[in-house]
C-alpha cells in the first residue's frame, strides 16, 4: 500500500524540490512555509500550521504531529446496515466517478462480494456507455437506461434486482451536472429518498468524487455537494498526475469528512485505502534527513 502512495506523490515531492532540494533535519517556519504552499496546502491551513509552532528549527516529529492533526477526521466507521450495502457515488463530470466505480466494484469481488451496478447518470449517454464497458470488462452486472429516463427509477431496479437475487453490495452512479445546480440537488435529493424506499436506510454510503489535479478549488465544489446530499466520505483521484498532493489536508480540515480512498492510477486495480500516517510519512521522507527521524 505505502509504495502505491508514495509514488503518487511523486509529481508533489518533484514540486517540493523546486523550494527544498536539499534534505535537512530541521526547517525554519519561512521555509516550511514555502514548502507547504509548493505542496498546495491552502494559505489559510499552512499559517494555521504554522502558529501553532512554537519551535524555530522545526523537526521532522514536529511537522508530522501538525500535518496529521488537520487529518484528524479521515478514519470512517461503516453504518450498521441489512444488505445489500447501497453507496451512491457523486461528484462533478470528469472527476473520475466512472472509473472510480469500477474500481470500487473490482475491489468488493476480489473480497468475495457480489456487485451490481447502477447506471444512473442518465444525463449523459456517454456516462451509461461507459460504465456498461466496465462491467463487462469486469463481468459484474449492472442496470441501466437510455438518456433522459429517470435516476431514480435505475436506482430502484438496480436495489431491487440486488434484494432479489442476493447482492451484497450495489454501486450508484449519479449525474455531475444538469443545467443548474438547483436541478442537480433536487435530482440528488430524490434519488436519496427513492434508495430509501428500495431498501430501508439506503443509500447506506453517499462518497463524493474529488479530482486531485483540481487541488484546494475543489473545497468549494465538495462543499456544495456536502450541502445539496449529506456527504459521508470521499475519493480522491488522479493524485498520481498532479503536484497538489498537499491540498489533501486543505481537503479534510476544511470539510471534516474521511477520505475513504485514493486512487493511484488508471488500472481498475489503482485505488488505494488512504492511510493518513504513510500519506504524512510519503511527504515528509522527501523533506528531512535519516538524522531528524
Amino acid at each position: 500500500m505505502f509504495g502505491f502512495i508514495k509514488k503518487s506523490l511523486s509529481k508533489t515531492v518533484e514540486a517540493i524540490k523546486t523550494v527544498a532540494p536539499k534534505k535537512k533535519i530541521t526547517f525554519t517556519k519561512d521555509e516550511l512555509e514555502d514548502i507547504l504552499l509548493e505542496a498546495d496546502v491552502s494559505y489559510e491551513l499552512v499559517e494555521i500550521i504554522l502558529n501553532e509552532i512554537y519551535q524555530t528549527n522545526i523537526t521532522r516529529d514536529i511537522l508530522r504531529s501538525k500535518l496529521l492533526a488537520t487529518l484528524a477526521y479521515t478514519s470512517y466507521k461503516e453504518p450498521e446496515f441489512q444488505a445489500p450495502f447501497v453507496e451512491l457515488i457523486v461528484g462533478v463530470n470528469g472527476a473520475g466517478k466512472t472509473t472510480t466505480i469500477s474500481k470500487l466494484a473490482l475491489r468488493y469481488k476480489n473480497e468475495g462480494k457480489k456487485v451490481i451496478l447502477g447506471a444512473g447518470d442518465t444525463f449523459r449517454a456517454a456516462a451509461i456507455e461507459q460504465l456498461t464497458l466496465w462491467s463487462q470488462k469486469l463481468d459484474i452486472p449492472i442496470v441501466s437506461s437510455k438518456q433522459g429516463h429517470d435516476s431514480s427509477a435505475v436506482a430502484y431496479d438496480t436495489i431491487d434486482s440486488a434484494k432479489s437475487k442476493g447482492f451484497d453490495n450495489v454501486i450508484i452512479d449519479t449525474a455531475g451536472r444538469l443545467h443548474t445546480q438547483t436541478n442537480l440537488a433536487n435530482e440528488l435529493k430524490k434519488i436519496k429518498r427513492i434508495c430509501d424506499k428500495a431498501h430501508n436506510g439506503a443509500p447506506h454510503r453517499t462518497v463524493l468524487i474529488i479530482d486531485g489535479t483540481q487541488g484546494n478549488s475543489a473545497i468549494t465544489q465538495a462543499q456544495a455537494f456536502n450541502e445539496m446530499i449529506g456527504v459521508d466520505g470521499i475519493i480522491i483521484t488522479k493524485l498520481d498526475g498532479t503536484a497538489k498532493g498537499g491540498s489533501i489536508f486543505s481537503i479534510a480540515y476544511a470539510l471534516e469528512l474521511p477520505i475513504l480512498y485514493v486512487g493511484t492510477g488508471e488500472q481498475p486495480e489503482n485505488l488505494t485505502p488512504f492511510d493518513k500516517y504513510e500519506f504524512v510519512d510519503g511527504l515528509l521522507d522527501a523533506l528531512f534527513s535519516e538524522e531528524g527521524q
